[in-house]
């Protein structure tokens, strides 16, 4: 597929989630994928790919996954927030990663999905993603969802980590329709288990009186 450059000629399309996962789980199962290596050549996508990794540990059937995920996702929300063009990362951050057979796990579990999904997600509606506005409210739901992930409310991982895949999605296939339903499954999200329960405003709280 292609898709049509600022000078009007054709260029080939970017490659898509799927085969990003693909060519990430080609190799030795045991070799560690760092971070800061992942990102870098992504361009406006590699946010997506930065999110979409940090949410892997929320699917690992273990109590801390939330844990571990919820604080990258907060990090990658506050950057969306103040508006970086691309992704920083502490070095002590970018020099880890997963291990090759996680992301070979996991790609089993999310292809048959993926591949389902291929004809729906695609590049349209770009502007919900570039916009500055737009790319703050992103920001400031995956930020508050990140919080969410990161407390121990029973049965939620998979549900915010479904979440935390629906906005890597968007920002990685380029897909503003995609996003504009990721940023009401979120909102919705954040009123139920944040708002509502007081989880959310109990932890933000917290951290407004750290400053203090």
């Amino acid at each position: 597929m292609t898709a049509e450059g600022e000078d009007g000629h054709k260029k080939p399309r970017e490659p898509g989630t799927r085969a990003l996962l693909d060519l990430l789980c080609l190799g030795d199962p045991e070799d560690q994928i760092k971070l800061g290596e992942l990102l870098s050549g992504l361009g406006r996508r590699a946010f997506g790919m930065m999110l979409f990794i940090a949410t892997l540990p929320a699917f690992i059937p273990i109590p801390i996954g939330g844990a571990i995920s919820g604080p990258l996702v907060v990090l990658i929300g506050a950057q969306l927030l103040i508006g970086l063009r691309k992704p920083w990362l502490p070095k002590f951050i970018a020099d880890r990663g997963p291990h090759r057979h996680a992301l070979i796990r996991f790609d089993k579990i999310i292809s048959p999905w993926l591949r389902r999904l291929e004809h729906l997600i695609k590049p349209r509606l770009t502007g919900v993603l570039d916009h500055r506005a737009a790319t703050v409210f992103t920001g400031l739901l995956v930020l508050l969802l990140g919080l969410l992930l990161s407390l121990p409310i029973p049965f939620t991982n998979f549900l915010f980590g479904g979440l935390m895949l629906m906005f890597a999605l968007a920002l990685l296939e380029r897909d503003g329709i995609l996003m504009l339903i990721a940023w009401a499954a979120g909102a919705v999200s954040i009123g139920f288990f944040g708002v509502l329960s007081g989880n959310l405003v109990a932890m933000a709280t917290r951290w407004i009186d750290s400053f203090l």
